[in-house]
């Protein structure tokens, strides 16, 4: 029984240090390889632009590549984009920088990777100068000029996509100043070859995308709460109908289930990004708004952007 006994305590003190010997299995450490920042629009705007630096400044901090991945939705708005944050894995490897329309459009027009909406805000970092413009030649110089013409003629209306935010803001406050666009159509760019192709009279867009040829257009209504710097005397469609009230902004968001300790790798360096000198630098050139507002503040932002646009859905009924 003795010898028994020491071999049994011989193989369990043996079998004790070959476990504190074996190798433990590393846990990663986020993150580890590539990463992804989805901008569902073609690039050159400005939330392509600024999610390039924030993109540039993730890889510099980690050591890790990554980059910005355009998914333009064919006139079909950010929603294809959107849809590959949803699929993807929880596990901050793919990030989207989306616009005020994912959280509050996407979980309402059908498309079920969207509904209920998978996201949640790591935070907002841009409110776009939008605004509604018209060609030099228009025979009209704001908006209520527009409505007069628009009365006896037709006007196409050019926007990034029907359910958007923008074409609802534009398109409710037509109806308030009592006229309709005759037609209208979805493009994925609205720039200044838009406007001299003469596809559309009027559209709205980015302020970014209209610069090179700010000259040669006419600024009837920016969408927001306050003027655009850059067009100091044009007033905003808050201005002429404050129950339209509502900014166009974009944010970076994650799937629901991320870890927290992942978001807060992102946050940290994209609320850096957004307040250094380059970006502020093209806050000043183009009149957009570029700061961080963390989670939230985004999502009570979000609450009230949703109840803003369910007035203006009925409105349009």
């Amino acid at each position: 029984m003795k010898m028994k006994n020491i071999t049994k305590a011989i193989l369990a003190t043996t079998t004790a240090l070959a476990l504190v010997a074996a190798p433990i299995a590393a846990v990663a450490e986020y993150p580890e390889k590539p990463v992804s920042f989805v901008v569902p629009w073609p690039p050159g705007d400005l939330e392509d632009v600024l999610t390039r630096m924030i993109a540039e400044d993730f890889q510099a901090k980690y050591g890790v590549p990554a980059a910005v991945v355009n998914k333009p939705g064919g006139g079909g708005g950010p929603f294809p984009g959107a849809v590959e944050v949803a699929v993807a894995p929880a596990d901050g490897y793919t990030i989207g920088s989306f616009i005020i329309a994912v959280p509050v459009v996407g979980p309402n027009i059908g498309i079920p990777e969207l509904s209920p909406d998978p996201f949640e805000p790591l935070g907002t970092f841009l409110t776009y100068p939008f605004v509604i413009v018209a060609g030099k030649d228009a025979p009209y110089d704001d908006m209520a000029g527009l409505a007069a013409h628009a009365n006896d003629n037709d006007v196409a209306l050019g926007h990034f996509g029907a359910p958007l935010v923008p074409t609802q803001v534009t398109k409710a406050l037509a109806k308030k100043m009592g006229f309709a666009y005759a037609s209208d159509a979805a493009f994925d760019a609205l720039d200044c070859n838009t406007l001299a192709s003469g596809d559309v009279d009027v559209m709205n867009t980015t302020l970014q995308l209209v610069l090179p040829c700010l000259d040669d257009v006419k600024v009837l209504a920016s969408i927001g709460g306050e003027r655009i710097s850059l067009t100091p005397d044009t007033p905003t469609v808050a201005e002429l109908a404050p129950e339209l009230d509502v900014s166009l902004w974009n944010g970076l968001f994650v799937h629901k289930d991320t870890p927290a300790d992942v978001r807060e790798k992102i946050i940290a360096v994209a609320s850096e990004t957004v307040m250094s000198e380059r970006a502020q630098a093209l806050a000043a050139e183009t009149g957009a708004l570029v700061y961080w507002s963390d989670a939230e503040a985004s999502k009570a932002l979000i609450a009230k952007d949703i109840e803003t646009m369910s007035s203006i859905g009925s409105m349009l009924e």
